[in-house]
């Protein structure tokens, strides 16, 4: 029996050294979850963050953990910058 798994992928849009701060600030999470890239498209940097599981319940969990500490890390960027 072949074990089923579940996948998304988050994309954030940026300049390069916003989406390189974001990357920094969880690559300290739980890397064996989630495997992430930046990525230059047209001029445009993406983060990209690729989340995978053997549920959707941990699929979830991992998502809301890291939009959680990206949200940390955009509010400390957003104070740094004003």
């Amino acid at each position: 029996m072949s074990m089923e798994s579940v996948a998304t992928t988050l994309v954030l849009n940026g300049s390069r050294s916003h989406i390189e701060a974001l990357l920094a600030g969880i690559s300290a999470d739980d890397p064996d979850t989630f495997s992430a890239e930046i990525k230059e498209i047209e001029g445009t940097w993406q983060l990209r963050i690729k989340v995978v599981g053997e549920s959707l319940g941990s699929v979830r969990s991992t998502v809301d953990d890291l939009l959680a500490c990206l949200g940390a890390i955009e509010s400390t960027l957003n104070a740094i910058n004003e």
